[in-house]
């Protein structure tokens, strides 16, 4: 930690309400990329691209706020799967992001640098707020959702994830949650939840309104109280929340993993029907170019063996290319099948006969709203949803940190400390904590 903010920990570590007169400095330590390294992976398969290459840990420039905005002392963020995507390159370079998002207004110039501070999770306390933010003042300890839009169209007001100006901070946009210091706009701001440490606070903010979309909300599966929801990836960053909004929501969840460790995941969260998709050895593509259908069937009658006779009600489906088909082929007629994310490919290929025969439904899923990340992140105040924690890395070893979600060494969420000197700090509400212990214990897998 550099010591130029040891002053602005202690004062957060003391609940001193005076950190509004505290120094701001200059300069800031950041994950970033730089702009002259977009085609460092050029020729290389995705698989072999190694974030470690391509995430630099530097100083940068702390930036002036825009009237709106809010500068937080981040303590802790974490890895999702767009801070793989930044860190590859792929599909595209997030620098066209910033390119573009420089040209809608002048305030958004800032952002269009030769390097990119990414990361869309944070954690902290807010240090600073431009003109005309009146809901947060400094000393406050939120968590930061990543939706950010400019509400300057009517189009986003009945669901600003449709606003045509709607980014996701730290991946289409700069200053990032993987730093010392990260700018939000301010409505991207939720109370901490106070019975987490820093380091579990900053875990769920993307994927827990993810999933709370896609699977709970009528923008995505509306999912009720009986529904047979098949979850793909049930014990990863996405998936272990989508476990939980279905056993919490009286669904059944019928959870894939592809392990024996990942299934102890999932069996400790409370769920009962599992497949292991490696000891099954379910091979959806023959080769490259060819899907096979048997597998889709063995995949259904192994769900209804599950499920007493049951198919699909949803699909949680995000692994995309590889898994496609077979969620089409498998979900009950006039049922749904919720995409987002695409981890293994965004080329999907289906058989269009087993959805317009059947009456079936694909919604596209993406992030939350305000009020979606507002009710998911409620859940986990409430201790009604859990952060599913796999491990803590320095900021140091961010690249490390991405290289394990690109790799799928993980399991739940790989968080990233920032100013915290420690794991474990950060508990207001003992409480609450003590009375959640051993669910928190048993999603926090090492």
């Amino acid at each position: 930690m550099a010591g130029e903010f040891d002053s602005i920990v202690r004062a957060i570590e003391d609940q001193d309400t005076n950190i509004g007169d505290i120094p701001v400095p200059d300069t800031y330590r950041a994950a970033t990329l730089h702009r002259a390294d977009e085609q460092m992976f050029a020729g290389r398969p995705s698989h072999d691209k190694d974030p470690r290459e391509s995430i630099h840990i530097e100083q940068v420039a702390t930036p002036e706020l825009a009237a709106g905005e809010a500068l937080i002392a981040v303590m802790a963020s974490s890895i999702n799967y767009n801070t793989v995507w930044s860190s590859i390159f792929e599909p595209v370079s997030t620098f066209g992001f910033l390119d573009r998002y420089a040209r809608t207004n002048p305030d958004a110039q800032r952002h269009n640098l030769d390097y990119h501070v990414i990361g869309s999770d944070a954690a902290g306390v807010v240090l600073r707020t431009g003109p005309g933010v009146h809901t947060w003042k400094p000393g406050d300890r939120v968590v930061a959702h990543c939706l950010s839009v400019e509400l300057e169209s009517p189009l986003g007001h009945d669901d600003t994830m449709l606003d045509p100006e709607q980014r996701i901070w730290g991946f289409e946009t700069n200053f990032g949650g993987l730093a010392q210091l990260a700018v939000v706009k301010a409505n991207q701001l939720l109370p901490k939840p106070e019975h987490l440490t820093w380091e579990e606070a900053a875990s769920p903010g993307l994927v827990n309104s993810t999933a709370y979309r896609q699977l709970v909300s009528r923008n995505g599966g509306a999912m009720k109280q009986g529904d047979v929801v098949l979850i793909w990836g049930a014990s990863g960053g996405l998936g272990s929340y989508a476990t939980q909004y279905a056993l919490n929501g009286g669904a059944i969840p019928v959870c894939v993993v592809s392990s024996e460790q990942k299934a102890e995941v999932v069996r400790s969260m409370g769920a009962e029907l599992i497949i292991d998709r490696s000891a099954e050895g379910y091979r959806f593509w023959k080769d490259e170019n060819t899907q096979d259908p048997k597998e889709w069937q063995r995949l259904g009658k192994k769900i209804r063996e599950l499920t007493g006779g049951d198919d699909v009600d949803i699909v949680f489906e995000h692994p995309g290319r590889e898994t496609f088909g077979a969620s089409v082929y498998v979900t009950r007629k006039g049922g749904t099948i919720v995409t987002c994310a695409s981890t293994s490919g965004f080329m999907h290929e289906y058989d269009n006969r087993y959805l317009w025969m059947n009456l079936k439904r694909i919604v596209g899923s993406h992030f939350a709203n305000y009020r979606e990340a507002h009710e998911a992140n409620r859940l986990i105040a409430k201790g009604m949803i859990h952060p599913t924690l796999s491990k803590v890395l320095p900021l140091e070893e961010t690249g490390q940190a991405a290289l394990e979600v690109h790799r799928n060494m993980h399991q739940g969420k790989v968080g990233v400390l920032c100013l915290s000197p420690a794991e474990g700090l950060g508990v207001t509400d003992h409480e609450l904590r003590a009375s959640v212990a051993d669910k928190l214990d048993r999603f926090r897998n090492s």
